[in-house]
């Protein structure tokens, strides 16, 4: 059964009872959280499965050892891919000024790591001045300084781009050309590429890779091999695979997920 959640709306004195909270929160294969909008800045870390966080621009694939950022008042919605633990990290909206304007996932190091497993027990209320105050001073800090990573996945508005793509979202490995898919969704190949610069900023043949690296990691994430994984793709060598992911991610899978290990 498909676990809907409808989050209610707080205000930021009735939630946060200081500038920067943590919460642990456990959700079920299958959940959705259905879309909201907070009132604080929110970054989302998974510990442990994978996440995909989705707004009017478009979607986040958040795989373990990796955050979300969603500004404050930025509408989303999160559907859970794989069972997952993630560890919510509240920013009262004055202090999120120099963090990004807009959603975007961002590689957690190690030292933040330790530092959002050291701060998962911390009181709601802890005092100012003391090592658990300052351990989220230090928190806020190195979100501040982490690296984005290309998880994202931009969706376009027009209803045949959006027939079009709801193809890929549903089979990554499609490998019909896009000449061949116009005549699916009523529009030449020629429309269609323009209009996917246009509104998502890729090429066609970006786009279309950016959504088989994103469905790629979810299934590395799972504990798929490598190989299989690369078959499943569509590519024709797994040579090929690892290549396309070190050229987007900056490292081989294997690396990858080692890196995101606790």
């Amino acid at each position: 059964m498909v676990q809907n959640i409808e989050l209610r709306t707080y205000s930021p004195g009735e939630f946060m009872e200081r500038p920067i909270t943590l919460r642990v929160i456990d959700l079920d294969e299958g959940a959705n959280i259905e879309p909201h909008q907070h009132k604080w800045g929110q970054l989302a870390y998974t510990a442990a499965g994978v996440i995909l966080v989705a707004t009017e621009e478009g979607r986040w694939l958040v795989p373990p050892g990796r955050a979300v950022w969603i500004p404050s008042e930025k509408a989303h919605s999160i559907h859970v891919n794989r069972a997952a633990k993630f560890i919510v990290i509240h920013i009262d909206q004055s202090r999120t000024e120099t963090l990004p304007k807009e959603c975007c996932v961002l590689t957690v190091e190690p030292l933040l790591r330790e530092l959002i497993g050291k701060a998962e027990n911390f009181p709601d209320n802890y005092n100012a001045g003391t090592a658990e105050a300052r351990i989220m001073e230090v928190i806020l800090d190195r979100v501040k300084s982490a690296e984005r990573a290309p998880l994202l996945l931009p969706m376009p508005t027009d209803s045949r781009l959006l027939k079009l793509v709801d193809i890929f979202l549903k089979n990554p490995a499609e490998a019909r050309t896009l000449p061949e898919l116009g005549s699916h969704v009523g529009a030449s190949g020629r429309n269609l590429a323009r209009l996917f610069k246009k509104e998502t900023g890729l090429t066609f043949g970006e786009w279309r890779q950016q959504r088989r690296l994103m469905a790629a990691v979810e299934l590395l994430s799972s504990g798929k091999t490598v190989t299989e994984v690369a078959l499943d793709m569509g590519y024709d060598s797994v040579s090929a695979f690892i290549s396309m992911f070190k050229k987007i991610l900056g490292v081989t899978p294997s690396r990858y997920f080692n890196e995101a290990k606790v």
